[in-house]
């Protein structure tokens, strides 16, 4: 029989509220990463991570279903994955937004790492004013 284990978003993700007072989730570790995008966020929400570089995985919470993010989260979010990655001290980092259902996880690949089948970038200064 298994047990089902609670996960709890505190125990894998920071938590800030974005100007516009949308929930933005930055994962901890790269384990923490996998748990955040794979089995906290919903299929609906906005992912982000840095192009290129190691960094934490950016969950913005969706309950609304919006087909795009308000512009002040979008640049708040995408100045946290900056933030919370090796990209941290560049001037502008490029960072990709996706939503949760186009990240897979193919069986294998190394603790963070993901696949996105669709995806948009954004330029952003790592410490901004998030």
């Amino acid at each position: 029989m298994r047990k089902i284990i609670a996960i709890k978003e505190e125990d894998v993700a920071r938590r800030f509220e974005s100007p516009d007072g949308m929930v933005v989730l930055v994962g901890k570790s790269a384990a923490d990463n996998d748990v955040l995008t794979f089995k906290v966020a919903a299929q609906n929400d906005f992912w982000m991570h840095v192009a290129g570089e190691s960094g934490s995985h950016v969950v913005v919470r969706n309950p609304e279903n919006l087909d795009t993010l308000p512009r002040e989260t979008l640049r708040y979010a995408a100045s946290l994955a900056a933030r919370y990655s090796k990209a941290k001290n560049a001037k502008k980092v490029t960072v990709h937004v996706s939503r949760r259902k186009d990240v897979q996880k193919p069986r294998g690949m190394p603790a963070g790492k993901v696949l996105l089948k669709r995806f948009k970038s954004v330029k952003v200064e790592p410490h901004g004013d998030a």
